[in-house]
């Protein structure tokens, strides 16, 4: 076997068994202990992180992260790459932020001349233009990880009705939506599923309080649960077919509207009392692409909200 192709080779290998013995390679591949030892040698000057150790039970085992093999791409394939990684540079705050960037410099660093002149040349043709938002998610890298491995976290919670807080939650997802970033996660304090904006999060640790995770395996971010309001109101309002078009773009009303054929729609679900304000604010956006059937005080609340507006411009 050609000494490159058995270094290609003994990196996955590596990368898949984490921790082996040197013989054991040696038998693998079919050379000496001795060959294996200077092809161990060059994949560390190569930047495989790996540690020894000695003694009876000692050997090679690979620390940190692995170091994946190389992938051949296509000219179109490293473009769309490209151009993936390089969209998230919108947001302010990302779960993998200085990784990202890191990747993004390798990729563009190791390509050929004549792609990274076609990328110099996309960067101002094409983009992926997410709102510009202010406020930083610092606590979005333990939010996922909790979510992968489902722990319980203790934050510390800014709402806009209640104030600053502290609650235990177990996160399930987290989202960006339209420039925001959002965490699904079951709340012990309300023993149920809320949506929490990350932003909002002013800080998050693992809890230390014994509080036992969920088991919430099944549940995905294709199938967000929807919490149940508290002091519910009726909400219905049907919706023009551009009135539909404006509602999807928010990602927290899908699970309230239902779409006709013709395109038109409705809204028909109970939601909290306390969200009388920000309707208000969202159907006098929506002008006469909805009309409102009920609650009554939220029509009442828009008719004082637009007589405000009618007065500050009188």
């Amino acid at each position: 076997m050609p000494k490159s192709k058995r270094l290609m080779e003994l990196m996955m290998t590596v990368n898949r068994k984490r921790r082996f013995k040197v013989q054991e390679l040696a038998d693998e591949f079919g050379v000496s202990k001795r060959t294996i030892l200077r092809d161990l040698q060059e994949l560390s000057e190569l930047g495989v992180p790996l540690y020894s150790e000695v003694g009876p039970h000692g050997g090679y085992q690979v620390i940190r992260e692995r170091v994946l093999p190389p992938i051949a791409f296509t000219e179109e394939e490293a473009v769309a790459m490209f151009f993936a990684v390089h969209a998230l540079r919108h947001y302010s705050s990302l779960p993998f932020e200085a990784e990202s960037a890191s990747a993004l410099r390798k990729f563009y660093l190791h390509m050929p001349g004549d792609v990274r002149d076609r990328i110099d040349g996309m960067k101002d043709r094409v983009d992926f233009i997410t709102p510009a938002r202010r406020g930083d998610a610092p606590s979005l890298a333990i939010l996922l990880d909790a979510a992968v491995h489902q722990k319980v976290l203790a934050i510390e919670y800014e709402s806009k009705e209640e104030g600053t807080g502290n609650r235990r939650i177990q996160p399930v997802c987290i989202y960006a939506n339209n420039g925001f970033w959002y965490c699904t996660a079951y709340c012990f304090l309300r023993e149920g599923f809320r949506v929490f904006r990350c932003d909002r999060i002013r800080a998050a640790i693992y809890d230390a309080s014994g509080t036992d995770p969920l088991d919430l395996s099944d549940i995905r971010l294709s199938r967000r649960e929807v919490a149940e309001p508290r002091e519910p109101v009726h909400l219905r309002a049907e919706l023009s077919p551009a009135g539909v078009q404006r509602c999807e773009s928010e990602l927290w009303l899908a699970p309230l509207m239902q779409v006709r054929e013709d395109g038109s729609g409705v809204i028909d679900k109970d939601v909290p009392r306390s969200d009388i304000p920000f309707y208000t604010e969202f159907f006098i956006g929506l002008g006469d692409e909805a009309v409102l059937e009920e609650p009554e005080e939220l029509k009442v609340s828009i008719r004082r909200r637009l007589l405000e507006l009618l007065e500050r411009y009188s």
